[in-house]
């Protein structure tokens, strides 16, 4: 069989409504990793909808305990062809954020995956159910883009591949690292392809090869216990959320730049930049409007969320602001977050 009828049998999944098919049954697993009570759907579906259909393309699957207590399990899978072949390890998680039903426009069932009618006679219908973006039509599709290859080469891939599924990255990933350095032999390969992030834009396939690393870390200020009248107080006691907005302010000023040389990356190289020319960020429907005068000055959107530093407040709170009162809050707290690119310190950072 050739390349190209590898994908016209690839692209037949989809014309066929096979896809569509095997993907609603994933979609219909209510696979909420934030609701404590779905732990057995969370299980449920390494066993009866991944590990099947990785054993039917010749995988040797695993389900392993989480190695975080009370955290839901993970797949391994291994079809290994020839130790001298290259290793490709996908990744792919199976649980989602919580279904909100009745919610979602139109009134739609978050586990029953819809297709509504294109904008346009070009363009394609939307698919609509929970998991659909993220992250089970991926997974689903990498997949299924193994049986085609299969198909193509009389049974073979012409390399070894791994699976790891995880039931938990929309909690954070409890127990993930500890598991890969535990199973660290098991996982090792040579490429990783980590199918879980947006396209650019529908109309044209997106290839990261790599991703901005991350350092989440809290601000916490407890002045005193409980508050205390504005009027008899104010100017006397040191209000935590006006001390912790200063130092937020230290760190990334009122346009969105970041203040600190250890916290930015070294100048934008030239190959970057020639690379993100032609990226454009945005544009697409339900796309929020990109702010042009936000971030790094003197880079284009492209440049400042693939080449640069990020800064980001995640969360603040401070007093009740549902219910506020004239009282000086006792403390304050917020979340805070670095996106950084290739050439930061990282471990310094952190």
């Amino acid at each position: 069989m050739s390349r190209a009828a590898a994908v016209a049998q690839a692209e037949a999944q989809f014309d066929t409504g096979a896809f569509f098919s095997t993907l609603a049954q994933r979609v219909a697993c209510r696979t909420e990793s934030q609701n404590k009570a779905r732990a057995p759907e969370l299980r449920a579906y390494l066993d009866e909808q991944i590990a099947p259909a990785l054993a039917a393309l010749g995988f040797a699957c695993t389900v392993h305990h989480n190695p975080v207590a009370g955290a839901p399990p993970l797949l391994s899978a291994q079809r290994l062809e020839d130790p001298a072949l290259p290793t490709v390890l996908f990744y792919g998680h199976g649980d989602v954020v919580r279904g909100h039903e009745g919610q979602w426009a139109e009134g739609r069932d978050p586990w029953t995956l819809t297709a509504a009618s294109a904008d346009s006679a070009d363009a394609p219908a939307r698919w609509y159910g929970r998991g659909s973006a993220d992250n089970k039509a991926q997974h689903s599709i990498n997949i299924a883009a193994l049986a085609a290859v299969l198909a193509a080469r009389d049974g073979r891939l012409g390399f070894n591949a791994k699976w790891l599924v995880e039931m938990a990255e929309e909690t954070g990933s409890p127990g993930l690292a500890e598991f890969c350095t535990q199973q660290r032999d098991r996982l090792a390969a040579d490429v990783l392809i980590a199918s879980d992030g947006p396209r650019l834009r529908a109309d044209r396939p997106t290839v990261f090869l790599g991703s901005r690393g991350v350092a989440n870390f809290d601000l916490v200020l407890v002045a005193r216990e409980g508050g205390h009248h504005s009027g008899n107080w104010g100017g006397l006691l040191r209000n935590p959320g006006t001390v912790l907005a200063n130092a937020i302010a230290s760190l990334v000023d009122g346009r969105g730049v970041i203040r600190g040389q250890g916290l930015r990356p070294p100048p934008l190289p030239a190959a970057v930049r020639a690379a993100l020319a032609d990226i454009a960020v945005g544009g697409g429907p339900g796309d929020p409007a990109v702010d042009r005068d936000w971030g790094e000055p003197g880079l284009s959107p492209a440049e400042r969320v693939f080449g640069w530093n990020t800064r980001e407040v995640l969360a603040y709170g401070c007093g009740n602001p549902a219910q506020p009162v004239n009282a000086i809050p006792p403390a304050a707290r917020a979340t805070l977050q670095l996106r950084f690119v290739v050439g930061t310190d990282g471990q310094r950072i952190r």
